[in-house]
């Protein structure tokens, strides 16, 4: 790569929704997983100057389980400390079906648990080493992070979204965007009667988040992190601590979208959440 070229750091994410079905336990869609794969790949051979920090939900993995035993709002007993290491094996589960497709793939990817360094304080990220990720960058490889567990000093323990991991990274790599993927258009109006299933909303700014709050769609299936609003509310508060980012929630089940979307940042689809313009 010529010192004069461009380079350009993005975070995507693969939603829970779009990689499983997340109506069903345990259940992946590995057809999609291999085709988000190889169009990455693409992205990457066609932008030389492309760096990618990799991430994706739990869907019907840790999500469904996390549910069950609560896991979320936190642990305190032998039962739920079990449920703590069950939701965390099963998102591992999902992790390696997505590093083996990214493999197969081509794209050199570096699983790096979110739980073996997260700590947080009542449901809140307080600590997680950035060293893995931003080590993998410098080595040309593509790191790989999830929803995961975490220890929680007053909770025992609780679940981090892979929002909350990015947001975290973002404080210390700035990112140039982040690319959420996931099986809806963008975000949707819950309000609109249409036939196509909903209006995607074309921008959100924190200053508009207040007034479309009520009409945000909301999660298809388990989500025990919050779903679209509590996605929509962490993106808006990191682009405002963040000036200039911005960041993108496309669908994953149109082929060919997201290498498009990866190589043109100007490329308009779906939804973009940006700081407002004017204080």
């Amino acid at each position: 790569m010529s010192r004069h070229e461009r380079t350009e750091l993005v975070f995507l994410k693969l939603g829970g929704s779009l990689i499983t079905d997340k109506t069903l336990e345990e259940v992946a869609r590995p057809s999609v997983i291999c085709r988000l794969a190889v169009e990455v790949a693409g992205a990457l051979t066609a932008s030389p100057g492309l760096r990618l920090v990799l991430g994706h939900g739990s869907g019907s993995f840790g999500h469904v389980v996390g549910k069950r035993y609560g896991t979320r709002h936190g642990v305190r007993d032998a039962v739920g400390w079990r449920g703590f290491a069950e939701t965390a094996a099963a998102a591992q589960r999902l992790n390696r079906r997505v590093s083996d497709a990214f493999w197969q793939a081509g794209v050199p990817v570096w699983s790096v648990q979110p739980s073996a360094t997260a700590r947080c304080r009542d449901g809140e990220l307080m600590a997680l080493d950035d060293r893995p990720i931003s080590e993998a960058l410098e080595h040309g490889l593509v790191p790989l992070v999830y929803g995961d567990v975490a220890l929680d000093e007053v909770r025992g323990g609780t679940i981090i979204s892979t929002e909350e991991i990015f947001a975290w990274l973002a404080h210390r790599l700035k990112p140039d965007r982040i690319v959420l993927a996931g099986a809806v258009p963008g975000v949707m109006r819950a309000d609109s009667c249409q036939a196509d299933g909903g209006e995607v909303i074309a921008e959100i700014t924190p200053q508009r988040l207040a007034k479309l709050g009520p009409v945000l769609g909301g999660s298809h299936g388990t989500d025990v992190t919050g779903g679209m609003l509590a996605k929509v509310q962490a993106m808006c508060a990191l682009v405002e601590e963040l000036p200039g980012l911005e960041v993108r929630l496309i669908t994953g089940e149109v082929e060919g979208l997201l290498a498009q979307v990866l190589c043109n940042a100007a490329l308009e689809s779906g939804t973009v959440i940006r700081a407002d313009l004017a204080r």
